[in-house]
Formats: C-alpha cells, structure tokens, sequence
C-alpha cells in the first residue's frame, strides 16, 4: 500500500504540472488506485495481459465504453508519464456509440424559461443557452467575465483547460447589468444561498424542475441548451467556423453534428416522391 500511495503522490504532481482539471486529476487517480490494487505488480511493471484482465473486469461488471475508456487513459497516462515507459500500451479504446444530441425547439426553450419564478434562475438557463455554455462554465462565471463594453462572456478554463470568448445575449444585456450591478467582479456571477459557486447539481435540478413544468417529454439535460444554441445558431445560416469559435470545439467535426440536427432545416426540403 505504501508503493501505491508513493506512486498516487508522484502522478498527482504530473497532472498538476501539466495543468490538468482537479476533476480529471480526483478521476484519473481513483482509476488509477483500483487498478493497482487490482495489480500491485503494475506500479513497476507494465503488463499487457495484466492490463486487459483488469479492464475485461470492469467490462463484465458493467462499465460502458465510457467508463472503460477512462481507465484506459489513466492506465496509459500512469505507464507514459509516471514511470516514463515511452512504449504505448497496446490496447485500444472501446467505441462509443454515436447518439445525436436531445435538441430543444425554439418555442420549448421559451416554455422551459418562462415557467421559471426566480430571476436568478431563469437568468441561470437563459444564459446559459443564450451563450451556448457548459454546465460548468456556467455555474464558473465570475462577473469579472462579462465584458460589457464588447458584449461578449470570456469563458475561462472551459474543457481541456482552454479559454475562450462566446456572445453575450442582447435580450440579457441590461438584465445582467442590473443582476452584477454594486456586486464585487471577482465574485461569482450565479452564487449559492451560502455563497460561493452553485453547485452544478443545484443548476441540473433547476432545469429538470423547469423541463417537467413545462411538459417537455424529450430525455433532454442542461447540456440540450448548448446543443440548441448550436443547433438554432445552424438553422439561422450562421458560419459553421464561427459556431467552432463559439462552442470552443477543437475540431470542426465536433462542430458539424449540428448539421444533422436542425429541425428547420429538415422542414424546407421535400421529398422527391
């Protein structure tokens, strides 16, 4: 257990150095901790077979392809970065079903904002999907990151560590002008009841409530705002490029889901029967 921790300790420093999220550093470790108590051998030796077992384990017990792969990343960020063994690990990563995002009409969006009671919550969602952020970028927000003079939102350390700038809704200009106004710029811009950041799960919940008001049927999450932002931004003839800037994807076919998913685009083409 002692080499174990000794080696948690040293992969800790690593991501740490190379920036990663303490989200991924917390998940990369508790990985990484089952892995080698499943094979304590592993913390000096790299085993192909070994390694296959204990992903083969997990499979059987039920993890998807997600979970899997996510103990294969920390598996090989282990072997490459910790112990320095420059040899990749020769297994490959599990697919992953391809689902089309639970896209939002425009007229559900309205319904889902226009049942919410509380101004800082139906701020919350309407910001949420008028920007096209994150669950996490939203609840992140400081005021010091609404740029009132350029009318854009600067995203800071959005996935991958990666900053950014999206647009600032017109119709949510004067509403987060009154909303910040006399309010310190490096506090956070949705605050819990006690101060300090929401919690993400406070801001699920707040959409759930609002999606079973509203009577929307569709399996769709806080995540179907940014979905909708980049699917209504498509269906308006906006520049897929400039869709790529504002959703912070890295490469454009990320970016290109979108083209399959446009409701309104399906409804002006007929069918050559």
């Amino acid at each position: 257990m002692e080499l174990i921790q000794k080696m948690l300790t040293k992969m800790a420093q690593e991501m740490l150095m190379r920036n990663y999220s303490p989200r991924t550093e917390k998940t990369y470790l508790r990985c990484m901790e089952t892995y080698l108590k499943f094979h304590p051998e592993g913390a000096d030796h790299c085993d192909a077979n070994k390694i296959r077992d204990f992903l083969l384990s997990k499979r059987e017990n039920g993890a998807g392809p997600v979970t899997y792969n996510l103990y294969l990343n920390a598996v090989k960020f282990f072997y490459k970065n910790v112990l320095n063994r420059r040899k990749e690990v020769p297994i490959k990563y599990a697919r992953r079903p391809k689902a089309s995002p639970v896209c939002l009409t425009r007229d559900e969006v309205l319904e889902i904002i226009s049942v919410i009671t509380n101004y800082k919550h139906k701020l919350l969602i309407s910001l949420a999907y008028g920007a096209g952020l994150r669950l996490s970028e939203t609840v992140n927000l400081h005021i010091r990151d609404l740029i009132y003079c350029s009318r854009i939102i600067r995203v800071v350390n959005g996935k991958g560590g990666k900053n950014r700038n999206t647009i600032m809704p017109q119709k949510l200009f004067e509403r987060l002008r009154m909303f910040t106004a006399n309010r310190e710029s490096n506090t956070y811009l949705f605050e819990s009841t006690r101060g300090g950041r929401l919690n993400p799960r406070t801001a699920q919940k707040i959409f759930k409530n609002a999606l079973k008001k509203a009577n929307i049927q569709k399996p769709a999450t806080f995540h179907s705002l940014r979905h909708s932002f980049a699917t209504h931004l498509m269906e308006n003839g906006t520049n897929l490029r400039f869709i790529q800037e504002l959703l912070g994807h890295a490469s454009i076919r990320t970016t290109q889901i979108y083209m399959h998913t446009g409701y309104k685009m399906l409804h002006m083409v007929n069918s050559p029967l």
